[in-house]
Parts: C-alpha cells; structure tokens; sequence
C-alpha cells in the first residue's frame, strides 16, 4: 500500500512548504491536508496560490483534504457558531455551512485532489431522521460541486450514532447516494470494533485514517510506537491486506512531546505496520 502522511499531524500549525518537503524527504510521497483555518487557511488565496506553485513543481502528492469542522482558526475555540456540520436542520444555517466546505473543495483548482473526507454530524450526535435528510441535502451539493472539480467525497465512520458502519450503509441505502467511505481504525476502535466496521464497509473504502487510542477516548496514537494504545495491529493489518488494492496506508495521528521527531517516528510506523503480521504476534 501507497504511503501517505495526514497533515493533522501537526494541525494546530500553519501549514509550511518546508513541512511538506520534509514528508517528500522521508519517502512518503502523498499527503492528505486536514482544513482548519488556522493551518490551511482556504479563505486566504495567497497560500493556496503558494502552496499550488510549490505542488505543481514537486513529487509530492495531494492525495486528500479533510473536510473543515470548524470556521473558526481556534479549532472551534470561539464559540457553537463555529462548528460546521452537515446536519444542520436549518435550511440557512446548513446552506452556510455547505458554502464554507465549498470553499475547501475550490482548492482542488489549484491544487488537485482525488478525495474530500466528510463527517456527517459531529462527537457523540444523536441519531435523528431530520439529520440524515439534512445531510442528504448538503451532500447531493457538495457531490455536484466536488466532481465538477475531480473530487470524490468519502464518508468517515466517527463515534456518533448517525457515523458507525452499519448507520453509514444505512444511509446510502435510503438516500441512494453512490459515495464510497474511509476507514477509521481508531473511530472503529472506539465503536463496534475494528474487524465489525470493516466487514461492513469494505466494498465501499477508499481510503483509510489510521491511528491508535486506548479504547475509550479519540487520541490519535502512533500505532504499535505510544504508550496507552489497545489496537491489534498484526490482526488489523492483515484485514486491511485483504483490500489492499483499494487504498493507502494512511497516517492520521496527534502531535505528541513524546515525539520531538515525528516524521522520524512515521517513517518508523509506517516499517512497523507493513511488517506487522500474526504469525509473528
């Protein structure tokens, strides 16, 4: 599997060109930028028109972006207004919201992508009839949008109850969307469980987010490398194996003070989860 390195990795910073050189310099030659405000600033064509130059000149990649959660550049510090989601029951709010992801997929004139990751609804929301009809709404134009763009949308399955597997492909069934999904280890994790949401959702995964937590919080662990994670990653790895033409091995992880050296510390991960195996747990 490809590898590619999620830029959430270090979202709480603006997004450098010297960082990205940095992911091409370890061998990894494709990225997925997260859209928050404060590290990619959509709104702000200077950077995107900068960071355009630099992709158009070098090896590196764009393989996705991760749809914004928040307006804000406090990752949601400044108040409920700021959340974007999909599942806004108000026409006025929702098409808002819409128009601010749109502004997000627009970065794929510049720089293009293949896949934009989209959550329906955020932490731990209730399942409700009237979301899944909002979502249906935003998605149907956020889907037209994207793919007069090149972009494809992917649904992540997230700890909430209108995001597990099962509700995901419930989904599509009654809207009849033709969307395909990325795979969360550690959202599964904290779910029904990794092997459960796999088999759920494996015709449709196009993409992975992989990372480790302890079972009970969302904390983007380096896999098999940081203390506190509860992931069997040789039996995990041989089930992603099984698809393994559909998708890159895909980092999402958190910045740790354990790691002063974190794309050393990928690269490590990335040795470590291809060779992982259960003939050798």
């Amino acid at each position: 599997m490809q590898r590619v390195l999620s830029s959430h990795l270090v979202v709480q910073q603006r997004l450098t060109i010297s960082w990205l050189q940095k992911v091409l310099d370890a061998g990894i030659p494709a990225v997925e930028i997260f859209c928050a405000r404060q590290h990619i600033d959509y709104r702000d064509k200077g950077q995107i028109r900068e960071l355009g130059h630099w992709f158009r000149d070098s090896d590196l990649k764009l393989h996705s972006m991760h749809s914004p959660m928040y307006s804000d550049e406090y990752w949601g510090r400044s108040g409920p207004d700021a959340v974007i989601t999909i599942t806004e029951t108000t026409k006025a709010e929702r098409i808002r919201m819409v128009d601010e992801i749109k502004r997000a997929i627009e970065i794929a004139e510049s720089i293009p992508f293949q896949y934009l990751i989209q959550h329906i609804g955020v932490l731990h929301e209730e399942f409700s009839e009237f979301k899944v009809e909002a979502a249906f709404t935003a998605l149907e134009q956020l889907s037209l949008f994207a793919r007069q763009r090149g972009v494809n949308i992917l649904l992540e399955n997230i700890p909430n109850e209108l995001s597990t597997a099962a509700r995901l492909q419930h989904f599509l069934k009654v809207t009849h969307l033709d969307l395909n999904f990325v795979f969360d280890t550690g959202h599964a994790h904290l779910g029904d469980g990794i092997e459960r949401e796999f088999e759920i959702m494996k015709d449709r995964i196009r993409s992975l987010h992989i990372h480790d937590n302890d079972g009970k919080q969302d904390k983007h662990l380096f896999p098999m490398v940081a203390e506190g994670g509860t992931i069997d990653w040789p039996r995990t790895m041989d089930l992603l194996r099984s698809r393994r033409d559909q998708y890159p091995l895909l980092l999402e992880l958190k910045e740790s003070p354990d790691f002063p050296n974190p794309i050393e510390i990928v690269r490590d991960v990335f040795h470590r989860l291809e060779n992982a195996c259960l003939e050798d747990a």
